[in-house]
């Protein structure tokens, strides 16, 4: 399926049915996880019948009922736009599946996730069979959240991308800018508006396939003959670890 059409068809879920995720599947996600984990540096970890993390106040507050698996984002507090990116990711490969998610910032209770020193809990995405597939969410228009100044088919596809980008109470708080035939993305501020932010640059990247511009500072790992690229959301990277420069994230 298009993955546009994946997009479209993809709401948040909050109640489940009661029934578990093939091995197959299970498979798959724990695949692409690890892979995502790799390439990024986060910790995202996947847990399945594990109903604990959903029982409780907050998740009953939040409507969530019968949720028995949950992937945590784990990593450093500068990795909330990294999160997100990488976090939708996995998100649209479930829906591919045939399962249902959601983005679950507070209304939740402890989960089993490992959080190491310097690390914490960025975010967790409710998984399983939903009792039924979820409503769209309100959206900004298209003019609301970019702007060009010259129009053209690729840039306005993938902003029906950033439109359909799922949002800390729908409130996408973020601009995207073609100029001079680059592209930035800005985030506006607001709860977990960082994590907004790189779910809507992962919607915007993989739609269009086109070569724009959304300046991210990436740091530089040397492994074996490779030279492997990392986002990192910092403009001024100082970590004596890494190397790190600005580079025009190709579209």
């Amino acid at each position: 399926m298009d993955i546009l059409e994946i997009m479209k068809e993809r709401h948040s879920v909050r109640q489940y049915k009661d029934q578990a995720i093939e091995p197959s599947k299970r498979e798959e996600i724990n695949s692409l996880i690890n892979d995502v984990n790799a390439e990024s540096e986060l910790s995202i970890q996947v847990f399945y019948d594990e109903p604990k993390c959903f029982d409780s106040l907050m998740a009953h507050y939040g409507k969530f009922e019968n949720v028995k698996n949950y992937i945590a984002i784990v990593g450093n507090k500068n990795q909330q736009e990294t999160a997100g990116y990488y976090g939708e990711k996995i998100v649209l490969k479930c829906q591919e599946l045939g399962l249902n998610t959601c983005w679950v910032a507070m209304t939740h209770g402890k989960s089993k996730a490992e959080i190491k020193k310097g690390q914490k809990l960025l975010i967790i995405i409710s998984l399983g069979y939903g009792i039924t597939q979820g409503v769209p969410h309100k959206s900004k228009s298209v003019a609301e959240l970019g702007k060009a100044d010259q129009r053209t088919e690729w840039f306005d596809k993938g902003m029906e991308a950033v439109s359909l980008a799922p949002t800390a109470v729908n409130q996408q708080k973020f601009l995207f800018e073609l100029k001079n035939g680059n592209v930035t993305a800005k985030n506006l501020g607001g709860f977990y508006s960082k994590i907004d932010l790189g779910i809507a640059k992962y919607h915007f990247e993989t739609v269009t396939g086109r070569e724009g511009t959304l300046f991210l500072c990436s740091k530089v790992f040397y492994y074996k003959n490779c030279t492997v690229w990392f986002p990192c959301e910092r403009n001024k990277c100082r970590k004596k670890r890494y190397r790190y420069r600005c580079i025009r994230w190709r579209l």
